[in-house]
């Protein structure tokens, strides 16, 4: 599958128009269900192999955040053939009360893998529970960015930051 007929697969199987709030808060005329796209084989292999290959020399685990990110973590994890960790929101309440689920080490070189960013907030969160180890973040990537700030926000963070796909190339008008 090109990257064309990948982003045209995602955009009609994913982005919804109407009047949505989003995670941070905001209000939008469309949506991007990234669980319409995620659940669709061919698509999340595809952007497995998209991020695998897109990361720095060097990286020795991915890692990625509930819910929505779970599902691309494992994708691009079979693809580079690298270990994860998967980052709760919270820390659990019960078992081990981690945030991390997953072995990491302060050795790490990590690359955060995000869904859909709108703001960046919820990619620097994992990225600051992944730092709290000891382990370095390479980067993120992002599967679809908004420009809605993101960029700016994770590389103000002190963040490299990378996107499979942006708003303006799945062809949604703002």
């Amino acid at each position: 599958m090109t990257r064309d007929e990948l982003a045209r697969r995602i955009a009609e199987t994913a982005v919804l128009h109407g009047s949505f709030t989003l995670r941070s808060g905001r209000k939008s005329s469309f949506y991007i269900d990234k669980y319409l796209f995620l659940s669709q084989p061919r698509i999340l292999a595809e952007l497995g192999r998209m991020i695998a290959a897109r990361l720095p020399e060097g990286t020795t685990r991915l890692a990625g955040a509930e819910l929505g990110g779970i599902p691309l973590l494992a994708a691009a994890s079979m693809a580079s053939d690298l270990p994860c960790v998967f980052v709760r929101n919270s820390r659990k309440g019960y078992g081990t009360g981690r945030q991390l689920e997953g072995p990491i080490e302060a050795s790490d070189h990590v690359v955060i893998v995000e869904d859909v960013t709108t703001s960046g907030g919820q990619a620097i969160e994992a990225a600051k529970v992944v730092i709290e180890t000891g382990a370095a973040v390479e980067r993120i990537i992002a599967t679809i960015d908004r420009q809605e700030g993101a960029r700016e926000k994770i590389e103000a963070a002190g963040f490299a930051f990378e996107s499979l796909f942006t708003v303006d190339e799945l062809g949604i008008k703002k």
